[in-house]
């Protein structure tokens, strides 16, 4: 027996559940497979920014009574300053990667999506996909299973232009939040974030180059920090992941197309990994219902150019220790450059929105500080 969809999604993380949903508001029929169980956890800061709710909210997938924690806005820590900015509209969101799971899985439901949880047997191969054995016609083939995507391989779609990794490792603690802000502590060559999803819980998340480096190591590089850590609970096991910068020459080729990490993604620093997955599930189902991929391919690279852009300029700042320095106390000492900064890197501002006058002035006290 031949199982027929218009659009087979291999892999059900918030990646693929989000095409399935875009698929189907597009009247598409949808069928997402993937071998694990919802709901399906990984290690992340578990911050939605402002833009990935809206992108959320184009899904039909609603948050504000999810359980969660609001943040106002990030606040950078390190070298001895600290400067926050507020969103310019609109608030993050912090919640269990767990619980948003759940909120796609249920979204995906009500549209209509087939979701094949637990399949062990899913084939790639000349003669197109079988699952168990039957055979899928489908019109279109979605890879959306992560940074190893069997997808990718199958479809001749691995030839990179650039990559980097690091690694990320999370644990969530039983503590009130004690700030409205995601926090993210720099450190040398590594960074800590802190974000608020409940009101008696935060999620602490390291990311570094260095592959044997932990949190518990991490956190003596911040004293206060740490001793707010060590009078907590953890409410969970630490879990780790790769965080990988990664830009591939091609998205698509003919009726096969990667979302989400598969296609390429950003380091977490951005923490705009599942705001690009929200926003490419929405482009590639515009180009199936036109019925044609090369449009995908267009907007996805410039749906990256600004998350893209906003992780090299993080990353060259964590890689020079003199360098980051002066970035932080120039910042410290000209808010208003941060809150265009954060504005742009939620994309409620374009370069163009930058005054000159504050550029000028923080180059000027950063050749100085």
């Amino acid at each position: 027996m031949a199982l027929e969809t218009d659009v087979f999604v291999i892999g059900g993380g918030p990646a693929g559940l989000a095409v399935g949903i875009a698929a189907r508001q597009k009247g598409l029929s949808a069928i997402v497979a993937d071998h694990a169980l919802p709901p399906i956890d990984k290690a992340c800061g578990e911050g939605l920014m402002p833009d990935g709710i809206v992108a959320l909210a184009k899904l039909g997938v609603k948050v504000d009574a999810a359980p969660g924690f609001p943040f106002c806005g990030i606040r950078f820590l390190g070298a001895g300053v600290s400067v926050d900015a507020d969103f310019p509209s609109g608030a993050g969101l912090g919640m269990r990667r767990r619980v948003l799971h759940n909120l796609l899985v249920e979204r995906a439901v009500k549209v209509g999506v087939t979701l094949l949880w637990g399949i062990r047997g899913i084939e790639l191969g000349a003669e197109g996909i079988a699952i168990e054995g039957h055979r899928v016609n489908a019109r279109f083939l979605v890879g959306a299973d992560g940074q190893n995507s069997r997808v990718r391989k199958a479809a001749a779609l691995g030839d990179v232009r650039r990559e980097s990794r690091r690694y990320g490792f999370r644990r969530h603690y039983r503590i009130r939040p004690w700030s409205d802000y995601m926090e993210l502590y720099w450190g040398d060559r590594f960074q800590i974030y802190v974000t608020p999803i409940a009101p008696c819980e935060v999620c602490v998340a390291l990311i570094s180059r260095n592959p044997h480096l932990r949190l518990d190591k991490a956190l003596e590089h911040f004293p206060e920090l740490n001793s707010r850590i060590l009078s907590s609970e953890p409410s969970s096991a630490e879990m780790g992941s790769l965080s990988v910068s990664r830009r591939l020459k091609a998205v698509q080729r003919g009726s096969i197309a990667l979302s989400g990490d598969a296609s390429g993604s950003v380091d977490a620093i951005t923490g705009e990994g599942l705001c690009l997955s929200f926003r490419q599930a929405l482009a590639l189902a515009d180009a199936m219902d036109r019925n044609n991929l090369d449009e995908y391919q267009e907007r996805h690279r410039e749906i990256a150019k600004r998350p893209a852009m906003m992780a090299s300029l993080m990353l060259m700042i964590e890689s020079r220790p003199g360098l980051r320095r002066r970035v932080l106390h120039g910042l410290a000492r000209q808010p208003a450059l941060f809150s265009q900064l954060v504005a742009f890197h939620v994309g409620s501002s374009s370069f163009l929105d930058f005054r000159l006058a504050d550029v000028l002035r923080a180059g000027r006290e950063l050749l100085t500080a």
